[in-house]
């Protein structure tokens, strides 16, 4: 019988360091308990830095500063991309950037004096993770309580194979050696989205086929609608919605996809965007008791407890809504309520969703389609960034902020903003709705003069003469 070693025991084990686990493990470390993280990759982060979040949002920053996109059409400028412009050129900010975030999730383990061991994790029996690395021996951990958070990965396609040259997905998307002259993009969500906007914006040619009739379906009908405007009218994208794919063919570096309706797209690259899947092959979670639904998603309870007791899970590893801020957030609460701490018990429902395509999209609270679904009553007030003077100088006119508001007390449900600034913004209207407020926080704010944030008084104001139209064409209200 192999005796484990007492220094390898600790309160909790967390498997992922991405910022479900790194979050989730200073958490518990925080109140004083001994923590271990392992972690496959070399190096931390998880996709949140390494493959998705960080090194997306900051290429579209680089693509938008090589292309000169933010200056088009300002003052008579009409910039292009740079004709000498390499692929090194491309991904030196990107790589800058996420060194720099592993330094600084390394400095706060460091601070939070959490154990680090680096392999791949597999559960032995209920209570103890062997790991192994390549060139060492195996490392038994026992504990208290684990924490599974290990991500999701792109869901592999169906009928035909990754390349990694001409048909990626969004992870080896990052490892390609040119940029390519044409791009199909399969998929109409965020991610297929927002790689198609960020190349497009870099002169390359893209067609999105997606599968439904709107782009990144959840959003507010009028956010998609402007995102597909903004995508074939600015930035020159052909978009095939309620569009099958037949048949995928790779020729040489060229791919050619066959659609249901025998439409043929040939480009030099495919980029394969339809979906993600819970990343927990191989854990052994199945023969603990752990149960993970078709997706391979782990299921858990209101307090991120997987059907094995001592075992929680959080972030992009239980699925939607697989947002880096939710991740940290339920990987906290779950080692609260994991170690019984009277801190932090519940996830805030008012959680912001931001979209970084071109335009920015952000949402937070309710949707026209959620309260219609409810049958609750509400009234809208809009406003456009075109009778805003930031929105004037920085040449964006086609942004807007839209407010849903309950008609009786005119507190706030939703807030929706498309346009540059979108993602920052929309701290503004979720603080609102956090605090239940109304209409007349907007109406009585000072908002700095010129700003962007200036749009929320006058979609306010427009939501208050809307309600007054409304309430004068019924029977028994006095008109104004």
């Amino acid at each position: 019988m192999t005796v484990t070693p007492e220094h390898d025991h600790f309160d909790l084990v967390v498997i992922g360091a991405g910022p479900a686990g790194e979050k989730g493990a200073a958490q518990a470390a925080y109140f004083g308990k001994r923590v271990c993280i392992v972690e496959r990759a070399p190096k931390p982060g998880g996709a949140m830095v390494n493959t998705g979040t960080v090194p997306s949002k900051t290429l579209r920053e680089t693509a938008l500063y090589f292309s000169g996109f933010r200056q088009r059409g300002l003052y008579g400028i009409d910039l292009r991309v740079k004709p000498d412009i390499t692929l090194a050129d491309f991904m030196q900010r990107e790589r800058s950037v996420i060194e720099t975030e592993w330094e600084l999730i390394d400095e706060n383990i460091a601070r939070h004096h959490i154990t680090t061991v680096q392999g791949a994790a597999r559960f032995v029996d209920a209570r103890t993770l062997e790991v192994v690395r390549y060139g060492t021996e195996p490392r038994r951990l026992t504990a208290d309580v684990f924490l599974v958070a290990t991500g999701a990965l792109p869901k592999p396609p169906s009928g035909f194979p990754l390349d990694g040259e001409v048909v990626v997905d969004s992870e080896s998307l990052l490892r390609i050696q040119r940029i390519p002259r044409s791009m199909i993009v399969l998929g109409g969500g965020v991610i297929g989205c927002e790689y198609a906007c960020m190349f497009a914006s870099l002169g390359v040619r893209v067609t999105v086929v997606n599968e439904r009739s709107r782009l990144v379906s959840h959003l507010d009908p009028d956010a998609s609608d402007a995102l597909r405007r903004s995508m074939t009218a600015r930035l020159g994208v052909t978009v095939y919605g309620n569009a099958e794919v037949r048949t995928v063919e790779v020729e040489g570096r060229r791919v050619a996809v066959t659609l249901g309706d025998g439409t043929m797209i040939a480009a030099d690259l495919l980029l394969v965007a339809t979906g993600r899947i819970g990343n927990v092959a191989g854990l052994g979670l199945e023969s603990i008791g752990v149960r993970v639904d078709a997706q391979s998603f782990v299921k858990v309870d209101p307090n991120y407890r997987t059907a094995a007791t001592h075992v929680y899970a959080a972030g992009d590893a239980i699925g939607f809504p697989a947002l880096a801020s939710s991740s940290m957030e339920q990987a906290r609460v779950a080692v609260c309520h994991a170690f019984d701490l009277r801190y932090k018990r519940t996830v805030s429902s008012i959680l912001p969703y931001a979209v970084w395509t071109i335009p920015e999209i952000a949402t937070v609270g309710e949707s026209e389609e959620s309260l219609l679904a409810r049958d609750m009553p509400f009234e809208v007030g809009r406003a456009s960034f075109r009778s805003n003077a930031r929105g004037q100088m920085i040449g964006d006119v086609d942004g807007f902020v839209k407010l849903l508001f309950e008609p009786e007390t005119q507190r706030v449900l939703g807030v929706t903003i498309v346009g540059e600034g979108a993602c920052e913004l929309i701290h503004v209207g979720m603080t609102v709705i956090a605090l239940e407020g109304s209409l007349d926080f907007f109406i009585q704010a000072a908002f700095g003069f010129p700003s962007l944030g200036e749009v929320y008084k006058y979609a306010a104001y427009d939501g208050l003469q809307r309600l007054q139209r409304r309430n004068a064409g019924r029977p028994g209200v006095p008109s104004a």
